[in-house]
């Protein structure tokens, strides 16, 4: 397993080449390919493991099995939530206190507690969804959508996802705190080893067992408790001010405010997911089984270069976050200018190639006619949502990282808002195309909305930002905690 140096102690001044050095004062340019890069190349390896499992059911020539994987995804929204909820609020406060130790070293000391809080906030939380969620299992197939033909395999494939809850909810949390100190490298280490384990736990429970679609979600469970594992044993040999012990768990509101105020805009939005995703299913389910794997399928090829968007977008938020407790303006603007111009430039180049060879990479996935012609105007519409997305989460990028709870709450929940009257309506009026090119219009309708809120909240970014001295970094931080 490969570590980097430990951070230095608060106070001093970080050691060139360390995670907290980038963090703090390395060129840009090296920054953001130091945090962003390695975001990337996990987040493609992941998307390319989901072909590559979607490729694996496929072979079972089984249309219900592919459908059920996609009526059973808001499920892993909701884990992804439940993980983010701390893990987002968590990390990002965890990097404004490192920005701002930098002026007032006492301050790194909350970090434990931090760190704690969301680690163990997360696997509670998470234990009692998963429990109530088995309880609940044969309603809430049903309520996925699921039909006669759908619903054994969908209620396997769920139940073994409750059961994971825990710990993938803790493992999304802790990929976000060791984010938060910079070391994106660590980062990508876990989820690549994450993904060639869930490889390996699917050519053994899917090819060899024959457990289906259960066996993928055994396989995905597995894998993520060695992420935990990896995960927190470096962070308990690498970092000086992160500790997961329960002793410092605390529900002081300085600790849960800023945790919770930031990390509920991902549980509303995952919320707001799991009903379009619901709303969604059950209005394609009307055209067939074949829009159904159509989606999921085309889902799955946006996903790379939606995924390298994301390295970006994720990649720079502890950027974003220490230069802001620092109190470090030009750094802050110079991080969201040079951001910015990387996603506009990977998203229109990724959404071009794929669109060209949309047909022959399809194709590899799926060979009914009818449904490869729906997965291809899926695709399309997926990859022109995608540009606007990019820049969404950028947007909410820099609300989470400056604590703006308010504005990173709106722009969580505005989709889910816009996007059930578009597509119940655009399903009126259009058919199945409506439904396609739903999610479309309202990601263009969800950038308008936050390009407003960013025009809006600059001022008071600005005035938030600390000016070095260990005064001006304490109000920031009660501001933002309070």
């Amino acid at each position: 397993m490969s570590t980097s140096l430990p951070l230095e102690s608060p106070g001093t001044a970080p050691a060139v080449g360390s995670n907290r050095w980038y963090l703090s004062s390395a060129p840009m340019l090296r920054a953001l390919v130091h945090l962003c890069v390695p975001m990337a190349a996990a987040f493609i390896v992941g998307a390319i493991y989901n072909l590559i499992n979607a490729g694996f059911i496929g072979s079972l020539h089984d249309t219900a099995l592919l459908a059920a994987v996609t009526l059973g995804s808001p499920i892993l929204g909701l884990v992804m939530a439940v993980g983010n909820v701390f893990g987002v609020g968590g990390g990002s406060l965890m990097s404004r206190l490192l920005g701002a130790s930098e002026n007032e070293p006492a301050r790194a000391d909350e970090i434990k507690h931090v760190s704690s809080f969301a680690l163990w906030g997360s696997i509670i939380t998470g234990a009692i969804l998963g429990g109530v969620g088995l309880l609940l299992l044969h309603p809430l197939v049903s309520l996925l959508g699921a039909d006669a033909a759908t619903a054994p395999a969908t209620g396997a494939f769920v139940g073994v996802m409750l059961a994971f809850v825990p710990v993938l909810a803790a493992s999304v949390c802790l990929e976000q705190l060791v984010r938060a100190e910079g070391a994106a490298r660590q980062v990508m280490i876990g989820l690549i080893a994450s993904t060639v384990a869930n490889l390996v736990f699917d050519i053994v429970f899917i090819l060899v067992l024959h457990w289906g679609v259960a066996g993928a979600a055994v396989g995905t469970g597995l894998a993520n408790l060695g992420v935990v594992v990896y995960f927190a044993v470096w962070l308990t040999r690498n970092s000086e001010t992160v500790s997961l012990a329960p002793r410092w768990f605390t529900l002081r509101a300085a600790v849960v405010k800023p945790v919770l105020g930031v990390g509920v805009g991902t549980l509303l939005q995952s919320a707001f997911l799991i009903v379009t995703s619901l709303v969604l299913n059950n209005l394609a389910a009307a055209y067939g089984e074949g829009p159904l794997a159509a989606m999921g399928v085309a889902v799955r090829i946006a996903q790379i270069p939606e995924f390298l968007i994301m390295g970006v977008t994720l990649g720079v938020l502890p950027l974003l976050a220490y230069s802001f407790g620092k109190g470090d303006k030009n750094r802050l603007a110079s991080a969201l200018r040079s951001s910015a111009i990387t996603v506009g430039s990977i998203a229109i180049a990724s959404s071009l190639a794929v669109y060209i060879f949309r047909d022959q990479v399809f194709s590899t996935f799926v060979t009914d006619p009818s449904v490869l012609a729906i997965g291809v105007t899926v695709l399309t519409a997926q990859l022109v949502a995608m540009i606007a997305n990019g820049f969404t989460g950028l947007i909410t990028s820099l609300f989470q990282a400056t604590g703006r709870a308010l504005p990173a709450t709106v722009m969580s929940v505005t989709q889910g808002i816009l996007f059930i009257p578009v597509v119940i309506i655009g399903n009126l009026l259009f058919g199945l195309g409506g439904i396609i090119w739903a999610l479309t219009v309202t990601e263009i309708a969800v950038l308008l909305v936050g390009l407003v809120m960013w025009i809006a909240s600059r001022s008071a970014i600005n005035r938030g930002l600390a000016e070095g001295s260990p005064e001006r970094a304490e109000a920031v931080l009660e501001e933002v905690a309070g």
